[in-house]
């Protein structure tokens, strides 16, 4: 009894801190003063024994375990899945569990998913136009009409225990809560089996991240699988049961273990899975077989299937099948496809000397991919593995996989959706673009590398796109920028400046459904943010050890966002609660202007000096114009007609030096200490040039001030102000700036080479400069009458009395 208590305080103990400094959140109240570094402790949850304040797992972390054995046959004329599968269920936690939640993704497509009832129609919420009609694209009709032709969801039967007693089930959109028979007690094993079966969606036409495409010229299809079976939602620390409806932005939080697969295909297909294939013998050739050890070391991808064979296989229509069995450890998911169309390339990757398992880069792809997937897809996931295992671990798995189908970039353990392909031209070769290379290149290493993020740093994909989609993208722009510079990546903090000013967004920290514009909030923004930590703030050296240890410490394990703040914090012995603060949880933009510079110069207290600089500056100033004038009308001043009316003051100007002046001096050096006295003789033997310079935060986001000094001489110097300069004034600062007597400046510019996303660089200029911009000349077109609608609607009702067909397509054309 004692040690439940004990056991009971200790889990109500970060809940209570927790609520206590909630209400005790500082306020200011006077003044316009806002702490923009302010510490997170407040935001962030509390540190505890499963997750510490050093942002790593704590001495009690815990996470489930599900295994699964999966049997599924694949009906191509019908394009449907049908398939069973038992499930074991570990639980890990503290907590007995009572009933289990699923994910049933495939259940998005139905017409009453939450997901379909959600979809709004005019997501600008901009008024209608009486006078014009409103606009449905033909893919968003086509989309409509197969979702309404085709029977779509899951079909769930016989879920039961693993005495075969059945299961309560009660199905909530894309969940299902299974009710357990019994409690399932910390550290208990569960074990139950069901049977399940859907209909394909033609991705094509519904815009999904698996599915099927249909290939009219040849009549075969490929088929992409993933979300395929009922899987095991994610019970956590920090949320239990992580069952929130799928509504297509969020994507997945899944569980580890292993999976035990048999795909039943047409025996003419090619399988692509996660995991390895277990039953090589029975399924390839002993040519295939043959092949794919040769590719194990080879310079350059050798093909398991030909070009040739494909075109041939494409001409069959079996009606025998084959399974194919593939075992997958220790993986969070498993996705697969299958053709007849596939071309399959392999090439050995040995990572970390020969004690490292070797890693299979394979790609599948049909006739269509050409050369383009030929040279560059495998090469693409091998070189991404280098990257990537540079900043995070090892590749663990024994695959990695580019699969070419109709999913523009998806990520799955082992085995990734890809989609650029080559053009058919009209002599029959194929080509492609430059855009198609870089697309190609491009996300290849963005979806191979989710499987580092979050395939095997498991972040909670449902809740904080930014964890998976931020951390990959900065990344995928490291190796894309060691693959090739020149490509425009869009990593750069430059890339992110339009989105940063606009009206249209949300912070990082925003939940996945919620975000109003995916791809700059949470790939683009987290990734210029982490490449300006590197390349800005920390520096290399100290980054790449935060970002590592990051990795590594969350490898197998599910981080939180707080994980990771904590962790960069911690390893890189830096405080950036600013800048979370700033780039995560605000949507303030960098926008630094420089308004003055100040140029000043050190006062002798010596009269003699002092007074013949103040003359030489009043000399300096412009001639007054009326003096002017009347000089150069030739008019004499009363002085100069009464020569003989003169006095001291005639013949010396007030900057002449008197006795009293030059007493007060010796007074004033008599009463310095010796260091004060040795100080001023210095800076005066020295007599170094003193700016003062005024810059202001004008986007909010306070940032460092990366200044380029140009000296009258030609010479450049980069001086680096910290963003903790605005600690105390986060809207306007001074700072004095001391170069030598030889060094006068000529002018400064704010962050020259765009290193930290400032929305407006013609205010970062002093002197202001010239603004380089362009004029384009063009042909001014004749007017032409406009025609009302009225006389248009006449002109199609007489066209469709006198011809059928040209009414019909005229009314085509006006709805096209």
């Amino acid at each position: 009894m004692k040690k439940t208590i004990i056991t009971l305080a200790a889990a109500l103990l970060p809940l209570l801190i927790s609520s206590a400094a909630s209400a005790s959140a500082v306020q200011q109240t006077k003044g316009s003063y806002e702490d923009k570094f302010r510490q997170l402790d407040e935001v962030l949850p509390t540190a505890n024994v499963y997750r510490s304040a050093a942002g790593e797992p704590g001495e009690r972390y815990w996470q489930q375990r599900v295994n699964y054995d999966i049997d599924v046959q694949l009906d191509e004329a019908k394009r449907r899945i049908t398939g069973s599968q038992k499930i074991a269920y570990k639980n890990n936690s503290p907590h007995t569990l009572k009933y289990l939640w699923l994910q049933l993704d495939q259940n998005i497509f139905k017409n009453d998913s939450l997901a379909e009832a959600s979809q709004t129609f005019n997501s600008s919420l901009k008024s209608l136009p009486a006078d014009k009609p409103a606009k449905l694209s033909l893919g968003q009709l086509r989309r409509q009409q197969f979702l309404s032709d085709h029977e779509l969801g899951y079909s769930i039967s016989n879920v039961v225990d693993d005495a075969g007693k059945a299961l309560r089930v009660t199905v909530v959109d894309t969940l299902m809560r299974i009710d357990l028979n019994e409690p399932l007690k910390p550290g208990k094993e569960a074990e139950f089996s069901m049977n399940f079966a859907f209909n394909l969606v033609e991705e094509d036409a519904v815009g999904a991240r698996a599915g099927y495409e249909h290939f009219e010229k040849d009549g075969n299809d490929i088929f992409l699988v993933a979300q395929w079976f009922p899987r095991l939602a994610a019970y956590t620390d920090y949320e239990a049961w992580t069952n929130k409806a799928f509504l297509g932005s969020g994507e997945f939080t899944l569980e580890f273990g292993d999976y035990d697969v048999e795909i039943t295909v047409p025996s003419d297909h090619i399988v692509a899975a996660t995991g390895e294939l277990d039953n090589a013998s029975s399924v390839l050739t002993r040519t295939q077989r043959s092949r794919l050890k040769q590719a194990e070391t080879a310079k350059r991808p050798v093909f398991i299937v030909t070009e040739q064979e494909a075109l041939e296989n494409e001409k069959s229509r079996t009606t025998s099948s084959k399974t194919w069995h593939f075992k997958a450890d220790n993986v969070r998911d498993f996705a697969w496809a299958s053709s007849r169309k596939f071309i399959w390339d392999a090439k050995g990757y040995q990572q970390g000397g020969d004690e490292q398992p070797l890693v299979m880069a394979m790609s599948f792809y049909p006739k269509e991919g050409g050369d383009l997937w030929k040279k560059y897809s495998t090469e693409a996931v091998i070189h991404t593995m280098e990257v990537y295992s540079q900043y995070s671990f090892d590749y663990p798995y024994p695959t990695a996989q580019s699969v070419n189908g109709p999913v523009g970039g998806m990520e799955y353990p082992m085995i990734t959706f890809n989609g650029p392909r080559t053009k058919l031209q009209d002599d029959g070769s194929r080509t492609y673009s430059q855009a198609e290379k870089r697309f190609l290149i491009g996300v290849v290493i963005h979806e191979v590398g989710h499987i580092y993020f979050p395939m095997i740093v498991n972040s909670d994909e449902r809740q904080w796109t930014w964890m998976d989609e931020g951390l990959n993208s900065f990344l995928d722009g490291v190796a894309g920028r060691e693959w090739d510079p020149s490509i425009p990546w869009g990593v750069e903090p430059r890339d992110i400046v339009a989105y940063m000013k606009s009206e249209v967004q949300v912070p990082i920290m925003t939940q996945s459904d919620s975000v109003l514009r995916l791809g700059p909030n949470a790939y683009t923004k987290p990734a210029a943010a982490l490449n300006i930590l590197r390349e800005v703030i920390l520096g290399r050296e100290l980054f790449d050890f935060a970002f590592k240890e990051y990795a590594q410490r969350w490898k197998y394990k599910r981080p939180t966002p707080a994980d990771f703040f904590r962790t960069m914090e911690e390893a890189s012995g830096v405080d950036l609660d600013w800048f979370w603060r700033g780039w995560f949880y605000s949507t303030d933009h960098v926008d630094i202007a420089l308004d003055k510079v100040y140029q000043l110069r050190l006062d002798t207290k010596n009269p003699d000096i002092d007074f013949s600089r103040l003359r030489d500056i009043e000399a300096n100033k412009p001639t007054s114009l009326f003096v002017a004038r009347n000089r150069a009308a030739g008019k004499q001043t009363w002085v100069e007609k009464n020569p003989d009316v003169t006095d001291f003051y005639d013949e010396n100007d007030r900057f002449t030096v008197t006795n009293k002046e030059r007493n007060a001096y010796q007074k004033f050096i008599k009463g310095l200490e010796p260091w004060e006295r040795k100080t001023l003789e210095r800076a005066l033997k020295e007599d170094k040039n003193y700016y003062v310079m005024e810059f202001s935060n004008l986007g909010g986001l306070v940032m460092p001030i990366l200044l380029e000094l140009t000296y009258a001489d030609g010479s450049k110097e980069d001086r680096y102000l910290p963003a903790e300069i605005w600690r105390r004034n986060h809207k306007q600062v001074q700072k004095l700036i001391i170069t030598d007597k030889d060094k006068p400046l000529q002018s400064v510019s704010i962050d020259p080479r765009w290193e930290t996303a400032d929305v407006d660089i013609e205010n970062n200029n002093y002197p202001r400069r010239i603004i380089p911009s362009r004029i384009e000349v063009f042909k001014k077109k004749k007017s032409k009458a406009k025609v009302s609608r009225d006389i248009m609607q006449d002109i199609k009702t007489e066209l469709k009395q006198d011809d059928p067909k040209d009414g019909e397509k005229a009314n085509t054309e006006e709805q096209q």
